[in-house]
């Protein structure tokens, strides 16, 4: 059974979307802990060059949450438009962005904790320790793994229900009709 480019890019929209679903909360409780830093009482401690690195991290995790949060926002103001090829493209480079700038945010942090709490001489090591960490994990190690071969029998995992039919595919590029599924793939409805 053979997926169609529509039905493809509404599963692929779905998935960077939940993707996106579990690298948000990171990036929010970084950036808020972030913002609180400047108001307790040790921030005055900081050397100046750490509170460079610090402002850096605040930048950093800025930036990821706006590339992290744009894929959820363009497709909302494009719904329906039949940009989803595009939506998913770009989302797509915007997601490894937001990571990449995560991964950097979360290095620098490190590095202005380890040099509040043990000094200039740890940070130096644990922050870019931390940083080339989560770079070759999150990209250096799926370049790692083998493709999938092309036409390859889906798994039993990915085997479609024996109810489930082509009608019942989300497309939000389609004109609105009384369905089952909402733009999301959520069933609105009790199925017939």
């Amino acid at each position: 059974m053979s997926e169609g480019p529509r039905k493809r890019h509404n599963r692929e929209l779905i998935e960077l979307l939940n993707e996106l679903r579990v690298a948000l909360p990171g990036v929010q409780v970084l950036f808020a802990f972030l913002l609180t830093v400047p108001f307790t009482q040790r921030f005055g401690r900081l050397a100046d060059n750490t509170v460079d690195v610090y402002y850096a991290a605040v930048l950093l995790a800025a930036l990821s949450s706006i590339l992290l949060i744009a894929p959820a926002a363009q497709h909302r103001s494009r719904f329906r438009t039949g940009s989803k090829e595009q939506l998913l493209r770009a989302g797509n480079l915007m997601a490894i962005g937001g990571t990449f700038c995560l991964a950097l945010s979360m290095g620098a942090t490190v590095y202005v904790i380890s040099d509040l709490v043990y000094g200039k001489g740890l940070a130096r090591l644990v922050g870019p320790v931390i940083t080339v960490v989560g770079t070759m994990i999150w990209f250096v190690v799926p370049l790692l793994y083998d493709d999938e071969p092309e036409g390859r029998e889906p798994t039993e995992d990915e085997q479609p229900d024996d109810d489930s039919s082509e009608d019942e595919s989300v497309d939000d590029d389609a004109a609105p009709e009384a369905s089952a599924i909402d733009g999301d793939g959520f069933r609105t409805t009790p199925p017939r």
